[in-house]
């Protein structure tokens, strides 16, 4: 119920907001301002069984949003579920005609997929950067069989998006919303996101999103790496929305192989 918001404006560019509400709630009922206020001018109570309330602007006073500048992490500050999106993501995953298990387990072919911003004209790698990274991301492919694919998601359609973001174990990209697929990954030992900032630059939008889901998250400045609990402090530097983001692919390729063989993990 958003009784501030017209039907038309709760839809995004994309179009993936209706996509996942209608396949992963297919019961589910919206009601905008129009409908509050038949409700508000009918002069009777209505009783729901269940009710919860979002307030983004009353997140933002919690010490999570401080930290995170995330509004759910206030929420996610309290105890649950390791898997509480996992009900969300099968229900979308079944709709688009996959079976729910896909990625799942260590023993099929890994997929490693770049989400590429290089025809998007904002926050792109430089040029030869890029070109590296899809060179040495082809090595690793003739070399070891993994599936690589490098797409641009402003040219896949959104049952595209979701079923290759299923099927990915690794997924990677410059800090962007072609990354916020990585939702339908299927959290494993291996499943890992890659995220390339302008050095310096740092948001949590998507590494808290992959901590969240039970999945591991990099965070990448040219040839130097990061992730949880080493990380940066959020900050907006100059060129962190230009297109000369430096990246050095060779530790990219080198940092995938290490999560593909789950060496980490041998060594604990």
């Amino acid at each position: 119920m958003f009784n501030h918001l017209d039907a038309y404006h709760w839809r995004d560019y994309a179009s993936m907001n209706e996509w996942v509400i209608r396949s992963g709630f297919p019961s589910l009922v919206m009601e905008f301002k129009d409908d509050w206020r038949d409700r508000a001018e009918m002069g009777r109570p209505f009783v729901f069984d269940r009710v919860i309330l979002a307030d983004r602007s009353a997140s933002m006073l919690t010490f999570n949003f401080a930290r995170f500048q995330r509004s759910a992490s206030a929420s996610f500050g309290m105890p649950g579920s390791a898997h509480w999106w996992m009900t969300m993501r099968n229900n979308v995953i079944q709709f688009t005609g996959l079976d729910i298990s896909v990625g799942s387990g260590t023993t099929n072919t890994p997929v490693i997929t770049y989400i590429s911003r290089q025809e998007w004209g904002r926050r792109m790698l430089i040029k030869e950067d890029h070109e590296k990274l899809v060179e040495e991301l082809y090595k690793l492919r003739d070399r070891y069989g993994f599936e690589v694919n490098v797409v641009a998601a402003e040219k896949m359609s959104r049952l595209e998006q979701i079923e290759l973001a299923a099927r990915t174990t690794i997924m990677m990209g410059v800090h962007g919303n072609g990354l916020t697929s990585l939702i339908w990954m299927k959290p494993t030992p291996r499943s890992t996101v890659m995220e390339f900032f302008f050095p310096g630059g740092f948001a949590f939008d998507y590494e808290y999103t992959t901590r969240a889901l039970g999945m591991t998250h990099y965070g990448f400045w040219g040839n130097e790496y990061f992730t949880s609990p080493g990380l940066p402090q959020p900050k907006y530097v100059e060129g962190f929305q230009g297109n000369s983001i430096p990246l050095d692919g060779a530790l990219v390729a080198r940092l995938c192989l290490e999560r593909l063989s789950l060496t980490g993990e041998v060594d604990d």
